[in-house]
């Protein structure tokens, strides 16, 4: 098993992330916790970066004041950032460097995530429809 895989495998696990699913040959996981708004949480071990992604809404109002909006709230996120994949899905995204990832920065990572969903999560509601 590579030792980057296990090495993020066991810092989800001792997050108490649940793992619905995991491919060693891709690098990949899926982990959830929904009650602090993880759902299908994509995790990949690309060396020699970490890519988080949480896929939020699809953007179906591409104005321009979405988007400005979306981005001057990246300022006030800790960590990561929305961003706009080729299907105009809004994800959260974060990468990491793996040669020296520990647990707290992975599991900071991730808790951005969870702050932003509580301080913004009415307002990407509000932008999702």
């Amino acid at each position: 098993m590579d030792a980057n895989f296990t090495k993020v495998k066991n810092y989800l696990l001792d997050l108490e992330y649940s793992i619905s699913s995991e491919n060693e040959e891709n690098g990949t996981f899926i982990i959830n916790k929904e009650e602090e708004g993880i759902k299908n949480m994509i995790v990949a071990c690309a060396d020699p970066i970490l890519i988080i992604e949480q896929p939020l809404f699809e953007l179906k109002n591409g104005s321009s004041e979405v988007y400005k909006e979306l981005l001057r709230k990246n300022r006030d996120i800790i960590h990561g950032a929305f961003v706009l994949d080729n299907n105009d899905v809004i994800l959260f995204r974060d990468t990491l460097e793996l040669e020296n990832l520990d647990l707290n920065e992975i599991s900071g990572s991730i808790n951005s995530l969870t702050i932003l969903l509580d301080e913004y999560g009415e307002k990407i509601l509000e932008i999702s429809k």
